[in-house]
Parts: structure tokens; C-alpha cells; sequence
């Protein structure tokens, strides 16, 4: 196969040399609910044509490679003392596969317990696009099915507004949880 960047010859979708140039994850930090951060790796405009995969066939391998080499490399090195939960949000399956359970399945380390389906949206309206006044009126309203950990990781594949993950984080809080970050992909305010 060719290599989806340059084109080149590659066992990859997208070659080592292109993954090692142009797939470098680099932090952005924001928060939300005042004092949960949320790190993005990628900004949004250098990756766009890659998440915009998501609801292909390619788009599970694309995922894939972006969660190796980002929230992979960060389960590998992030330290903490105690086992955590990371959750995906609304990781339910479309087009074969659920991006944000690839995400979350790449944290799978010492500390960090992988948790499917533990968050689910009720409502699936569309917010690509959206106002945030658009956003607020049309919440998610997840439904949370129980585990074990008490600190929490929640995963998605882009941060825009911030309301998809604060809704998030305020069910787990409901439910006694503590999300004590957020990773995403990419960080739509990081261009």
C-alpha cells in the first residue's frame, strides 16, 4: 500500500517517516469546570484531514497510529499513585468501530484501567458546527454504568467548546467519581 502523506511504498497507512515528521504529538493544556485540564496532543488544523476518518473504514487505522503515538506514548510515561479509569466517551460502535474506544484502549498500562462502555449518550445530536448556546441546549445526557475506580480519565477525540466533556465529567462527579484529566486528540482552539 502507499503511504496516505507522501504516498511512498509503506506496511503503514501512514509511513514511520511521515508518522516520525508530521505525527509528533506536542501538549496543549486547557481547563474546564475551572480547575479540570484537558490535554490535547495534536493542533487541530495540522490533522484535520486524519480525524475527519472517523466514520470510515480507513478511519480505525488512522486512529489507531494517532492513539499509539499520542495517548499511548502518554500512558507510558505518566506517573501517578494510584489505578485509574480511563473512560471514552460515548464509545459506542459507527462504521465498525468506536474511535473513541481506539483512543482509550491505548492507555491500557500499569495505572491506567481501560473502561468501555461506562459513558453513553442518550441524545446523538450532531454539535460539529455548533454554537456553544446550540451545545448547551442539546446536552448529551450520558448514561453512566458503574466500575470499580474512584479517579477517572475521560477520552475523547476533540475538544471544541468543552461542554461534551464538563457534562461528562459532571455525571461522574454525580456518581462519586473524580475526573482528574481529560486527553483528546486535538484541541479545535489550538490551530
Amino acid at each position: 500500500m502507499r503511504c496516505m502523506i507522501c504516498e511512498r511504498f509503506s506496511l503503514s497507512h501512514i509511513c514511520s517517516s511521515c508518522q516520525s515528521s508530521l505525527l509528533t504529538p506536542i501538549l496543549h493544556k486547557r481547563k474546564i469546570l475551572g480547575s479540570i485540564p484537558v490535554y490535547s496532543f495534536y493542533p487541530y488544523n495540522e490533522i484535520e484531514p486524519l480525524l475527519l476518518t472517523k466514520h470510515t473504514d480507513l478511519g480505525y487505522y488512522i486512529y489507531t497510529i494517532l492513539a499509539k503515538r499520542s495517548l499511548g506514548a502518554f500512558a507510558r510515561e505518566w506517573q501517578y499513585e494510584n489505578t485509574v479509569a480511563s473512560v471514552g466517551i460515548d464509545d459506542r460502535s459507527e462504521s465498525g468501530y468506536s474511535h473513541t474506544a481506539v483512543l482509550n484502549r491505548a492507555l491500557k498500562s500499569n495505572n491506567i484501567v481501560p473502561q468501555y462502555g461506562k459513558l453513553r449518550a442518550s441524545q446523538h445530536y450532531k454539535y460539529a458546527g455548533k454554537s456553544v448556546e446550540d451545545r448547551l441546549m442539546n446536552p448529551r445526557r450520558f448514561i453512566y454504568t458503574p466500575f470499580s475506580e474512584n479517579e477517572v480519565i475521560l477520552v475523547d477525540d476533540i475538544v471544541t467548546t468543552g461542554t461534551t466533556l464538563s457534562e461528562a465529567a459532571e455525571v461522574l462527579h454525580t456518581q462519586g467519581k473524580k475526573v482528574i484529566l481529560c486527553l483528546t486528540l486535538s484541541d479545535a482552539e489550538n490551530k
